[in-house]
Formats: C-alpha cells, sequence, structure tokens
C-alpha cells in the first residue's frame, strides 16, 4: 500500500513540470538530452523508467539537471529555445549553478551538489563537477578545454587557457592553472599528480 501511495504522489509530482517536454518534443537535441538523462539515473542510483518519466523527474528533483537541459535546448534548433525561453520564466533555473550558455558540453555531464559552481569551458563525454567549483578564465588568453570523464571535486578550481585530458580526478581543493595529460590524478595548490595510470607518483605538472 505505501509502495503504491509512493508512486501516486511521485506521479502527481511530476505533473507540475509535464509542460517542460514541449521543448524536448520539438528540440534536435534529444539524443544528447537522453545521454544525460540516463547519466544522472546511474549515478543517482535511481530506479529504471522510461526515458520521459526520467526525465520529468530529474527536471523536477535537481534543479542543476534543469540548468544543463536549458543549455542542451538553447543549442538546439529554434522552436526548441522557443518554448524554451517562454518555459524558463516558470520553471526557474537553478541559481547558484552558473553554466555558460557558450560551453561545448559532451554529453553525460553530472552535477553533484551544484551550489556555488561556475562552468565556463569545453567538457567531453561523462564528466562529473561537485560542489564549490569553479572552471573558467583566468585572462583573455582563454579558457579550460577538458577531455572526457574527468571528475572535479569539491572546492576544485581549474582556470585558464589549459588542457585536462581523459580519465583525471581533481582532488578537493586543488588548483589546477597548467596541463594535465591523460589518465591522472591531481591534487595541491598548485595541482600537482599523485597517480598516473593506476601508479601513484608525484609528479610536477
Amino acid at each position: 500500500m505505501k509502495s503504491f501511495l509512493r508512486k501516486i504522489l511521485f506521479f502527481l509530482g511530476i505533473i507540475g513540470v509535464f509542460p517542460l517536454l514541449i521543448p524536448f518534443i520539438l528540440t534536435t537535441e534529444q539524443k544528447i538530452i537522453k545521454a544525460d538523462v540516463e547519466r544522472w539515473q546511474d549515478c543517482l542510483g535511481w530506479e529504471q523508467r522510461p526515458i520521459i518519466i526520467q526525465l520529468l523527474a530529474l527536471l523536477k528533483e535537481a534543479k542543476e539537471f534543469r540548468n544543463l537541459y536549458y543549455l542542451r535546448l538553447f543549442k538546439g534548433n529554434f522552436l526548441g529555445r522557443f518554448w524554451m525561453y517562454l518555459l524558463k520564466t516558470i520553471y526557474r533555473k537553478c541559481p547558484y549553478f552558473f553554466l555558460d550558455s557558450s560551453c561545448n558540453i559532451g554529453p553525460g555531464l553530472f552535477i553533484q551538489h551544484g551550489f556555488s559552481t561556475i562552468i565556463m569551458a569545453d567538457m567531453g563525454a561523462n564528466c562529473w563537477v561537485n560542489q564549490q567549483v569553479t572552471i573558467g578564465y583566468k585572462d583573455k588568453t582563454g579558457r579550460p578545454q577538458i577531455g572526457d570523464n574527468v571528475r572535479i571535486t569539491a572546492g576544485a578550481k581549474v582556470i585558464g587557457n589549459i588542457c585536462l585530458g581523459n580519465n583525471i580526478t581533481v582532488g578537493a581543493n586543488a588548483v589546477v592553472i597548467k596541463n594535465v595529460p591523460d589518465n591522472c590524478v591531481v591534487v595541491g595548490v598548485p595541482a600537482y599528480i599523485i597517480k598516473r595510470d593506476g601508479v601513484k607518483v608525484k609528479e610536477e605538472l
């Protein structure tokens, strides 16, 4: 009985965000939005549901996801953008998570606790960003370019015209101002490598 009531309450809850399906139906960016939904479902450990139901659940429960959803719509066709602009006035973005509209973000970006987080960078697929992270410009020379499967943990800073390769973890509160090669873990201020290709090291960037 409790399980049945929970399901009823769940479906009643997502009805409130049902209009947000309109731009999804109209946009050319459905494929990448679906990839985002699948990634968030996996990272959050949610039960398997039809993609539309899961999208509505994320739009209701995870406001950081809503910011990413609006970015995807912005990158798509006019009809999707038009409805996105209309609905943004009712369904507000997460106010403490900033994702610049000029960013090129691969599928599957997951934001865990996006409080006070800023992303102004181009990123690959299946990246993970935590709270109080700053990724962006140091000056006019450019912004970070980030590869696939990169995890940037709480309080970290990734600043300037630098490249982070694939399969990198940036430790909590690290400050990265130089290029980082593939398959590394970096920590510290300024950041240095403590693991490369699964082997413990201590190397400057």
